[in-house]
């Protein structure tokens, strides 16, 4: 299975699928890794290993029309390395719906916490301003909404009285990126589907 991952910052998840990708424990090729800010860890961890890297960067504050003009680069980036399936893993960007119609493949994203709980880009300092005792990390498949699509995995991490973010976040990476190969393989297997029906929402790739 082909995939192109997404990612904005030192690539820890990444890493992990670097490690595994084309080994018995992952079937899977790793055609491109992108981001959205240039000369990011994830970027490097990514040259290093070989594979090619792309970045399109957004500018902090800008406007609805460059937003929607930098939606259609990446995509354009993103379609060139031919994926079957898009991985946005640590990946601070929002994609539009133009972006997901254009794309035409399944996207999936991984999240720090368990969704539908927590949503958006503060899981992990939300769960704890909620005062709960287990949260975790989730994979979904992407759709229009914000970490709102179907859920394909799940792994539950104890919040300890010390915690603090930074603390709990590193346990959660731990099985996030466990979580994350252990479901692109499932995927590569046939283990687990996609829901086609979301693809199909979004119509035909457009060009």
């Amino acid at each position: 299975m082909r995939i192109v991952v997404l990612v904005s910052g030192s690539g820890s998840n990444l890493q992990a699928l670097l490690d595994s990708a084309g080994s018995s424990e992952l079937d899977v090729q790793i055609t491109a890794v992108g981001s959205d800010v240039p000369g990011c860890g994830g970027l490097q961890r990514a040259e290093a290993a070989g594979v090619p890297t792309f970045s399109v960067p957004l500018e902090r504050g800008a406007s609805a029309e460059r937003r929607a003009r930098w939606n259609r680069e990446l995509c354009a980036e993103v379609r060139r390395h031919n994926p079957q399936v898009l991985v946005t893993s640590g990946f601070m960007k929002i994609l539009s719906e133009e972006f997901l119609t254009r794309l035409g493949v399944p996207v999936i994203n991984t999240h720090p916490a368990l969704l539908p709980s927590f949503p958006g880009a503060h899981g992990v300092r939300d769960a704890l301003a909620h005062g709960v005792k287990i949260t975790g990390c989730t994979v979904h498949q992407v759709d229009a909404g914000v970490d709102t699509g179907p859920i394909l995995a799940q792994a539950a991490v104890e919040v300890r009285d010390d915690d603090d973010a930074a603390s709990l976040h590193e346990r959660i990476k731990v099985q996030e990126r466990r979580l994350l190969v252990a479901t692109l393989d499932a995927l590569a297997g046939g283990r687990i589907h996609l829901r086609e029906e979301l693809s199909q929402e979004c119509g035909e790739a457009l060009p």
